[in-house]
């Protein structure tokens, strides 16, 4: 059984929302946060991540961050309202 992928959505230093795709969200915010990310988020830094969604394949993953990237502004930050990011010690038993 290979990791699950997990798509994630990050607000950025001027607002913005990122929408990409990982193995490891928290790796992955400190590539994004030390300018080893994506070139966006070089320019615009990203402050947190807001939602987290898990998939089982790279495959899945990368269908729902094309869905996820069509949408408008405002439906994106409603869906990090519904999938809003747990960090590790937040999350429930």
């Amino acid at each position: 059984m290979s990791k699950p992928w997990f798509l994630y959505v990050l607000e950025c230093s001027d607002g913005s929302l990122y929408t990409g795709i990982t193995v490891d969200v928290e790796k992955r915010f400190s590539a994004h946060a030390s300018g080893k990310g994506a070139r966006y988020t070089r320019s615009r830094p990203p402050r947190r991540i807001l939602a987290v969604t898990q998939h089982e394949d790279r495959s899945s993953a990368s269908r729902a961050e094309h869905a996820v990237k069509k949408l408008t502004l405002e439906k994106k930050r409603i869906f990090c309202k519904e999938n809003p990011y747990e960090t590790p010690h937040e999350k429930s038993p």
